[in-house]
């Protein structure tokens, strides 16, 4: 005979209410408890090494997003009978689920088991990025050459040799530095850079190679703590083959690939990196000239401002050469940054001028720019908050 089941009961739930545990007692119990969660994602771990080795061996991806919603959906379903909330356990497994694709990735499950180990010269190894862009391909089992300006092996070596050169150095000496390694690369191997600006770099590479040439870009530091989900721009020169190739690679360690022409990538980069670093150093300079300590505005911090205030920090933690070089190597500058001034003075003589009408007007118009995606960025940005005040 079908019976209901009881609703679960912790053990603290069954103990007379007169007769209570020592917090030490209760904290301990706490860390047992902790620990065996512990072993429990240890297993989990050792089972998504299993599908990562299945995934290879059967050629299947490693990300798969409708798997994934229904793990969200069902965790979340199951959480609320426990007495737990399903935003802070769909929170857990999405962190979950991030460090399990990563794992995968990490024993190359999109690699394919049949794929020939090339030999890979980073001219600039030394350097954070280069540093990176050889991490990457190491992983994936290729045999990394590193040429750098204190390294026994020279950048010309390295480019007679490689079947693949990866031209990673400062911004200014980029183009240079391809046209001088340019002529040496073997004709069926592949020359690539990884520059944030992309017009110069591959117009460079296909004037001075007969080798296949892609440019590329990728999309966030090389400070992050893991590629898994991290976009590069790809913006093809010459050779599908290779390009074919270099994207199964990007993928294999986690990585969006974002397919693009050098043109539309320059465009784009004066906002998401001009626009952006313009106005953080606007704001960083602004706050160091009125003087007001940090520390007294941190007591009175909300969320949003220390976001803000993270931000503009980590910026100024950087090179200025490497934000200089950002901003003044892009053929957008001069108009976005001129752009940003006009937008700043319309919006001051509002607030001076107390012009609530026409202040309204400038939110309005903006509000409409961004369009649905502000329903997105209310979602994505209390999340962040969210997590942020955990930290704290």
């Amino acid at each position: 005979m079908h019976t209901q089941k009881e609703p679960i009961m912790s053990s603290s739930q069954h103990r007379a209410s007169d007769n209570p545990r020592s917090l030490p007692v209760l904290r301990a119990l706490i860390d047992a408890v902790d620990h065996d969660v512990l072993q429990l994602l240890s297993r989990r771990n050792g089972l998504v090494a299993e599908v990562a080795a299945y995934k290879r061996a059967h050629g299947v991806a490693i990300r798969d997003h409708r798997r994934e919603r229904e793990i969200i959906a069902d965790r979340r379903e199951r959480s609320t009978p426990l007495g737990l909330q399903p935003d802070v356990i769909e929170g857990m497994y999405r962190l979950i689920l991030w460090a399990s694709r990563d794992r995968q990735a990490s024993l190359r499950a999109q690699v394919p088991p049949n794929v020939e180990t090339k030999t890979v010269a980073v001219i600039g190894g030394r350097g954070a990025m280069g540093a990176c862009m050889a991490r990457l391909f190491a992983d994936i089992g290729h045999a990394v050459m590193i040429a750098d300006v204190d390294t026994e092996l020279t950048p010309d070596a390295a480019a007679r040799e490689a079947d693949v050169v990866i031209v990673s150095v400062p911004i200014n000496d980029t183009v240079n530095m391809i046209r001088r390694i340019g002529p040496l690369v073997r004709k069926e191997a592949l020359l690539l850079d990884v520059t944030s600006v992309k017009s110069a770099p591959v117009e460079a590479m296909l004037a001075s190679t007969k080798a296949s040439v892609v440019g590329t870009h990728p999309l966030f530091g090389p400070s992050v703590h893991s590629l898994q989900g991290q976009r590069v721009a790809l913006t093809p020169g010459r050779g599908d083959e290779w390009k074919t190739w270099l994207v199964r690679m990007l993928e294999a360690r986690g990585l969006i690939v974002v397919e693009t022409t050098p043109e539309e990538h320059d465009r784009a980069m004066a906002i998401v990196q001009v626009l952006t670093h313009f106005s953080t150093e606007v704001t960083g300079a602004a706050m160091a000239r009125l003087g007001v300590p940090l520390q007294s505005t941190l007591q009175f911090t909300s969320p949003v401002y220390l976001i803000e205030l993270l931000m503009t920090a980590r910026h100024f933690a950087q090179s200025p050469d490497l934000y200089a070089s950002i901003q003044m190597s892009n053929p957008e500058t001069a108009r976005v940054t001129e752009t940003f001034v006009r937008a700043a003075e319309e919006v001051r003589a509002s607030v001076a001028s107390g012009d609530r009408d026409g202040f309204a007007r400038v939110f309005e118009h903006v509000h409409d720019f961004f369009g649905d995606f502000t329903e997105r960025a209310m979602e994505q940005s209390s999340f962040l908050i969210d997590r942020l005040v955990e930290r704290d």
